[in-house]
């Protein structure tokens, strides 16, 4: 692939690298920018198969540019800056770092082979994420390998170096065939504190995708990142993530990712699961949710509620919207139900969280008037506890939920949205997936 084959909005540079499935160029005139674009080529086996599907190209990057765009909304930092033509599009350009990150939901591929006590498709509730080094022709530097791309395990006190283990064999027993020190691997002083911060950023992208998936009876099962520095020494995600990065399932458990080609699948049915799944990211984005807080005076605080809203990591940010309404339900039941409505006319998808002073009527009455979601928290329940049956003894069709504490009925609502929303989503879950543990089946 030459410049001559592109039509594109940029002036296209030299060639800067070429892998089996993409070409990266150079933008001319913007020496911080590259040009990214996808071959018709499929590949496994690290290219020992190897076919051409006229037009693949095209769908793996706009699987790709799909997704950085929605990593980017969610607030990822990645190297996408936009789609360029059907084939291509323009990022920042990186240093790319030698290592591929993959983060396991299910155990398939060869996390099985190397822990074959673990069935596949067993489910992790903490992600796994494992560190591979990236190499090619089974070598790296002077080293002659036994593979390519051999998992990595290191001590950060660099005591033992960075061990590298045959990907294909069972951990167990196993002993790494070649310990190499640091210096011979990182390239910069430290780097391996970078390793915390690209496994942060590959969980939260794993998150954000895999919710994203959920939404259009999709399951992710597992991924692989690259990341890359640009020229101030930014982490950023990078290289591509389309139909060859990751395991994805249907409803009935039939992958729509490369593995059918790996097994063997006959190549127009292949190439209709490039152009399915490009199809599909074309639906992913950030659904428009409200938060709305409703109080009775301006005396009932606020503040606990942002508190706990900042605690959570979801403010300060434009993807989630807030507002607060204040409406005595007692004094001015007409104008509640007309601003309830009014708003949930503007934003459909939207909780309710409710906190008034007095006999807190305003929870059971919003939420009899309308299908969204209340939870209320009696304003005053730690000086009048019996404020607390004006919610919790509601009569029939009226599905108010009472919450007592701020933050609880926060990380409630929260939940709620989240259920629609990858960013939610993944901010919540991260903060899950941290004092979660994983257990060996036996």
């Amino acid at each position: 692939m030459t410049q001559t084959d592109l039509v594109t909005n940029h002036q296209v540079g030299e060639i800067v690298t070429e892998g089996k499935t993409k070409v990266v160029f150079g933008v001319i005139d913007r020496p911080d920018l590259a040009m990214l674009v996808s071959k018709d080529d499929i590949t496994a086996g690290d290219g020992a198969k190897h076919d051409v599907l006229d037009g693949k190209g095209n769908f793996a990057n706009q699987t790709t540019c799909n997704v950085f765009r929605l990593l980017n909304a969610c607030g990822i930092h990645t190297a996408f800056v936009e789609q360029d033509s059907p084939n291509s599009f323009v990022a920042t350009l990186c240093k790319m770092l030698p290592y591929e990150v993959v983060v396991r939901r299910e155990a398939h591929g060869s996390y099985c082979k190397r822990n074959p006590h673990i069935p596949k498709g067993h489910v992790f509730p903490k992600l796994v994420v494992e560190f591979f080094l990236k190499t090619s022709g089974r070598k790296w530097k002077t080293h002659e390998l036994p593979c390519d791309d051999p998992l990595m395990l290191f001590d950060r006190d660099g005591a033992t170096g960075v061990m590298l283990y045959n990907p294909a064999k069972p951990i167990h027993g196993q002993e790494p065939f070649l310990v190499l020190h640091t210096g011979e691997v990182f390239t910069a002083s430290e780097e391996w504190r970078r390793f915390g911060e690209m496994a942060r950023i590959a969980v939260q992208a794993f998150l954000v995708l895999e919710k994203a998936w959920q939404l259009l009876r999709g399951k992710l099962v597992d991924f692989k990142v690259e990341f890359g520095l640009d020229r101030k020494g930014k982490l950023l995600l990078a290289d591509v993530v389309d139909n060859d990065s990751w395991r994805v399932l249907d409803d009935e458990g039939t992958h729509l990712d490369k593995q059918t080609y790996r097994d063997g699948d006959e190549l127009g049915s292949v190439f209709a699961k490039y152009r399915q799944v490009a199809e599909v990211t074309n639906r992913f984005g950030l659904p428009r949710q409200r938060l709305l807080f409703w109080r009775g005076s301006g005396s009932d605080s606020m503040d606990p509620f942002i508190e706990a809203l900042e605690g959570l990591g979801v403010l300060p940010s434009q993807r989630v919207d807030t507002i607060t309404v204040t409406c005595s339900a007692h004094k001015e039941p007409m104008r509640a139900v007309t601003t309830l409505l009014a708003s949930l006319q503007d934003v459909p998808d939207s909780v309710v969280v409710a906190y008034v002073g007095m006999s807190n009527a305003a929870g059971p009455i919003l939420s009899a008037v309308s299908t969204t979601p209340v939870i209320t928290v009696p304003a005053n329940v730690g000086v009048f506890p019996d404020d607390v049956w004006a919610s919790l003894r509601a009569p029939r069709d009226v599905p108010v939920m009472t919450v007592l504490s701020p933050a609880n009925a926060v990380l409630a609502a929260s939940n709620i949205l989240a259920m629609r929303n990858p960013f939610l989503y993944m901010v919540l879950r991260q903060r899950l997936e941290e004092r979660l543990a994983n257990t060996v089946p036996i």
